[in-house]
């Protein structure tokens, strides 16, 4: 399974426990209560984990891309025509500033990164 898909079912675990914990506090139930306490604090921990982890896996991929001797802006001609870039440069890598890679990277306009020069 894979970070994003791990880290959504830790939420949604997560959230039922609270939900669960919320209705054992209206009814007064003190073992349900202790219960979903010790739930809550677990799923927490374990997203806290997977969070660290996608954090890690993100900040390695974007310096595998940083290490690529080639990066530019593409123009807007560029962008609009990608696939026929990315067919006529081999291992171009393009990072948009709006994914999670691109926030990591802290770039501000679309940029290709590559081998050799585009």
């Amino acid at each position: 399974m894979n970070l994003k898909n791990e880290l959504q079912t830790v939420h949604n675990k997560l959230e039922t426990a609270k939900r669960k914990l919320n209705a054992a506090h209206d009814r007064g139930d003190t073992a349900m209560i202790s219960q979903f306490n010790k739930t809550v604090e677990i799923l927490t921990k374990k997203l806290k984990s997977v969070k660290a982890q996608q954090t890690k896996q993100l900040s390695q991929q974007g310096g595998d891309v940083k290490s690529l001797p080639f990066s530019r802006v593409l123009t807007k001609q560029e962008q609009a025509d990608m696939g026929k870039l990315k067919k006529s440069v081999k291992g171009l890598v393009v990072v948009h500033p709006m994914t999670a890679l691109g926030r990591e990277m802290g770039i501000k306009e679309v940029t290709g990164y590559a081998t050799k020069e585009f």
